[in-house]
């Protein structure tokens, strides 16, 4: 940049006027971008951005360009830039919002966004000007400072209200968190203003992580706030249509659908008295993906869903391949994702050698209902109808049948797996009471469902979850969870009453059971800190850790209940008779870590057992791409893929960089060095232990470590083995390193947080 010329030059501000062009501006905007900030230099931005200036340029452009040019300069010897990038987005927002630098009050952002139409007018009858005043003036602004590019990017493309059709936000990040915690906490009496600034600081100083939904919505006139959907479908015409518009309603609340299609009957099944067949699985399939993909989500996120179906259905064969690139669109549904479920029977067929047979399930509706809720049942029930000769029936060895279905999981990495005993012995419901038929989009939620027979049928029920993390990097102590896990089961605990619901069976679920999914992010960080690997050396300070975050969460729970009342079904709980999640993990975990109780779960025990629980469940292990990307966290329990990971999203691209990476570069456990996923899943399997619901468990394999670049079936097939002796309820994502670098396309977030 060079001053030649520049006093012919003028300047097209925000409200259409001109102004001569104003080098020193330019100067003092980086200035103070990189103030205290090492690593990096204001002339390598004005060098990089090139800007060409031309008579009457715009404003918006010329930091526009600042903003890339800072952000382009993000590397792993200069990862500094990522805050500079950040401040001049924050300053960007700030004179957009304000007209200023400076903030107006909060009342008077209210007010203003309120006439807007963009925040809910609820706000200004529950708090006086006295109190708007007081957390006006608790507001830390400053704290904009610490984010980074990727993270104010995020806020500013999804969090914060805005027009999307001009662009125009109304808000900055710190007004954003204030407003979630003044409407969370908005009718918590006396002490409320104590929780709405504890809460307000433990988000907006990154202890706590909240989901999309609640990130965009809470605020505003929106109320729909739970991430995860799962709806379950019935046999029958009715039924599927109540489906469809049960997705279409929740997708354009922007949430993430679980599908439950494993009851619709098999192709060339018989309809009344045989005269017409029935069409199959795979036309329902299209009615249901088309109605995921009926919404964008107010260019939020895009719609997606999971479709769970048991492994011995008749049309197996045809189901597995459905999202692959062969064949016809005729016999494809490739817009959605798939999750196969397995039991203990299947594995002990394919560790004997034995065969699995497929059968419609019209035919044995007991067999399906045991599949979850009985397994010695399930078994006997299995082995007679494999001897009937006259139900409709077909087998492959067990062999076959997990080789196909790693195959497509492999090549799509789409194809998803839950181990349905898992989910329903180790869980905090009692699975003859309340049974988990299926899980969600992104396979951490295990919740009870009921098929609706029509859309206002309110005998059935349709699962939500909402959802939070806590940030393990943050903590340095297990005694520090009980603050952080008492403030996220209080906030998500109020959302239940908050929201809204568009379809009454979602509204009895969830108001009966009163479901929470808090997870976790930055467990790489948390690890590197410590100079641990994803192996045995991080077993044990994470059974620690994990112990303390299970224990705190569930105490939380029990002591709400005290205060507000034990949910309404709380008998169809584990917790209401005093079993806990460390009472009903696989013992083969003690192989990887000796059990201990560090904490006094029995005086636990008995609080539940007196006075019973606020929510049916409290764990959730999710992934955690954007939250992560806002609070400069790694994501979720995953093992970084790069040092520095570049993500392709709608708005260009972004680079992330992993926390601490000056003084942490070498003591990150990178992904694709990580020779096996084994230690990944013992890791998993201890959390697991400590998780009332599931976690989403993804298994990643570099060609690059096996002969001739290909994994072998026997290695996918051990892990798949090793995971259900580990008691992991979920397999999510299959990764595998292409060797093109880590470019990341645009994910569906809609159930990530």
């Amino acid at each position: 940049m060079n001053d030649k010329s520049i006093m012919s030059i003028n300047v097209t501000k925000r409200d259409g006027s001109l102004q001569p062009f104003d080098l020193d501006k330019v100067h003092k905007v980086l200035e103070w971008a990189v103030a205290d900030i090492s690593g990096v230099s204001m002339s390598e931005i004005e060098l990089k951005a090139n800007i060409q200036l031309f008579d009457k340029i715009n404003a918006y452009d010329i930091h526009e360009l600042l903003i890339k040019s800072a952000a382009e300069l993000i590397s792993e010897t200069t990862p500094n830039y990522q805050f500079v990038a950040a401040r001049l987005i924050s300053y960007k927002l700030r004179k957009e919002v304000y007209g200023d630098y400076q903030p107006c009050s909060l009342r008077e952002l209210i007010t203003d966004n309120i006439e807007r139409g963009v925040y809910d007018a609820e706000i200004l009858q529950k708090y006086t000007t006295e109190e708007l005043i007081d957390l006006d003036n608790y507001i830390k602004h400053e704290r904009d400072d610490t984010f980074t590019y990727a993270g104010m990017e995020q806020f500013r493309g999804k969090y914060l209200v805005q027009d999307r059709r001009t662009k125009k936000h109304y808000e900055t990040p710190q007004m954003l968190y204030m407003m979630i915690s003044a409407t969370l906490f908005a009718d918590y009496g006396d002490n409320r203003m104590k929780f709405v600034k504890e809460y307000y600081d433990a988000i907006s100083q990154f202890y706590i992580s909240l989901p999309t939904p609640i990130m965009a919505g809470v605020r505003t006139p929106t109320r729909q706030f739970s991430s995860c959907v799962l709806i379950e479908s019935d046999d029958s015409l009715d039924s599927i249509n109540a489906t469809a518009t049960s997705i279409v309603k929740y997708i354009s609340k922007k949430a993430g659908i679980g599908i439950g299609a494993g009851k619709i009957r098999a192709l060339g099944a018989k309809i009344a008295d045989g005269s017409v067949v029935h069409t199959g699985l795979i036309p329902f399939l299209k009615y249901f993906q088309s109605a995921v993909k009926s919404c964008s989500q107010g260019g939020v996120r895009g719609g997606a869903a999971t479709v769970y179906l048991p492994v011995w259905h008749y049309e197996f064969e045809d189901l597995v391949v459905l999202k692959n690139n062969k064949g016809t669109d005729e016999t494809r549904v490739r817009h959605m994702d798939y999750a196969f479920q397995f039991n203990k029977l299947m594995y002990e067929r394919l560790l004997e050698g034995g065969n699995i047979t497929f059968f419609d399930p019209k035919d044995v509706p007991e067999l399906y209902d045991a599949f979850f809720s009985d397994q010695d049942l399930f078994k006997e029930l299995y082995e007679i109808a494999e001897r009937k000769t006259s139900i409709r029936k077909k087998s492959l060895p067990a062999l076959e049948v997990f080789s196909r279905f790693l195959t497509e999981r492999k090549d799509t990495g789409r194809i998803y797996l839950m181990n349905v005993d898992h989910a329903n012995e180790h869980s905090s419901f009692e699975e003859k009471v309340a049974p988990i038929h299926m899980s969600n989009l992104c396979c951490e939620i295990d919740l009870p469902t009921k098929p609706l027979n029509a859309y206002d049928d309110h005998t059935g029920e349709i699962s939500l979850c909402t959802l939070s993390a806590i940030n393990w990097g943050l903590i340095n102590d297990p005694k520090e969870f009980e603050k952080y896990c008492d403030l996220c089961v209080r906030g998500l605990d109020e959302l239940m009453d908050y929201q809204e619901y568009p379809i009454a069976a979602a509204e009895a679920s969830t108001k009966s059971r009163r479901p929470l999914g808090v997870g976790i992010i930055n467990l790489a960080y948390f690890l590197a800190k410590r100079g641990l690997k994803y192996d045995e050396s991080a077993y044990e300070i994470v059974d620690e850790y994990a112990e303390a975050w299970s224990y705190y969460l569930i105490k939380a729970s029990a002591d709400l209940a005290k205060e507000k009342g034990k949910i309404p079904l709380n008998n169809h709980t584990k917790y209401a008779s005093g079993k806990l999640p460390i009472d009903t993990y696989k013992r083969a975990i003690d192989n990887l870590i000796e059990h201990k109780e560090r904490l006094p779960w029995e005086d636990l025990r008995e609080q539940l057992r007196e006075t019973g629980i606020r929510n049916s469940t409290l764990m959730a292990l999710m992934p955690a791409e954007t939250s992560a990307q806002i609070s400069n966290s790694t994501n979720g329990i995953e093992p970084p893929r790069a040092l520095v990971s570049y993500k392709q999203s709608k708005d260009g691209v972004m680079a992330q960089v992993v926390p601490g990476i000056y003084n942490l570069k070498n003591k990150y456990d990178l992904l694709w060095e990580q020779k096996s996923p084994a230690g990944y899943l013992g890791i998993c399997g201890i959390l697991q232990k400590y998780v009332d619901q599931g976690i989403s468990v993804n298994t990643s394999y570099n060609p690059e470590h096996f002969e001739d670049n290909k994994i072998p079936m026997s290695v996918m097939i051990q892990d798949l083995v090793t995971s259900y002796k580990y008691g992991i309820k979920q397999l999510y994502y299959f990764n595998t390193y292409d060797g093109a670098g880590e470019m990341l396309d645009e994910d569906c977030e809609t159930c990530k947080i």
